[in-house]
């Protein structure tokens, strides 16, 4: 059995080689929502005149339309981002994704035929990208965004993918 951050599953030999999220750009525009909206809601509650009639309700407005805001475009998208996680084992790549719903792709090594990756320039600068696995499977071909570590995420599938087809699942 393999020590350190490698895992064993319930499926004889299978190790957990890496698990990880998408990228923290992906949070970027939530963030900036959230700052925007706090900014703009606490100037509209402060500038609400204190000596009119509905001043209450009017603050009280802004702050339901500020919480609805905040939950729409920096709540939820955080949830999706912390519910999406990418896991790397020696037997299967899996993805799995979902707040409420929860949907799980698995692709087994042995069906990978193809792994590549691209990168823009601001991709390259934060170290992220999008990664294509095209399998053998029903899907084909699944484009995943906003991979952190690319470079290494996709060495390490190459190299599980070599290791599956030569026969040495186990790591041996």
């Amino acid at each position: 059995m393999a020590h350190g951050s490698a895992r064993s599953s319930s499926d004889r030999g299978e190790l957990r080689v890496s698990s990880f999220h998408p990228h923290w750009k992906r949070l970027a525009g939530p963030f900036l929502a959230l700052l925007l909206i706090v900014a703009a809601s606490g100037a509209g509650i402060y500038f609400v005149p204190g000596e009119w009639e509905y001043s209450l309700y009017a603050r009280l407005a802004i702050a339901v339309v500020a919480v609805i805001l905040l939950t729409i475009w920096s709540f939820v998208p955080y949830l999706k981002w912390k519910n999406t996680a990418y896991v790397l084992t020696t037997h299967r790549f899996t993805i799995s994704s979902g707040v409420l719903n929860k949907s799980t792709d698995e692709i087994p090594m042995t069906k990978v035929n193809t792994v590549s990756s691209d990168q823009t320039v601001l991709e390259r600068i934060l170290g992220c990208g999008t990664l294509t696995v095209e399998s053998a499977g029903e899907r084909g071909q699944i484009a995943l965004r906003d991979i952190p570590k690319i470079q290494e995420v996709r060495a390490q599938l190459f190299r599980l993918v070599e290791d599956a087809s030569d026969g040495d699942i186990d790591g041996r």
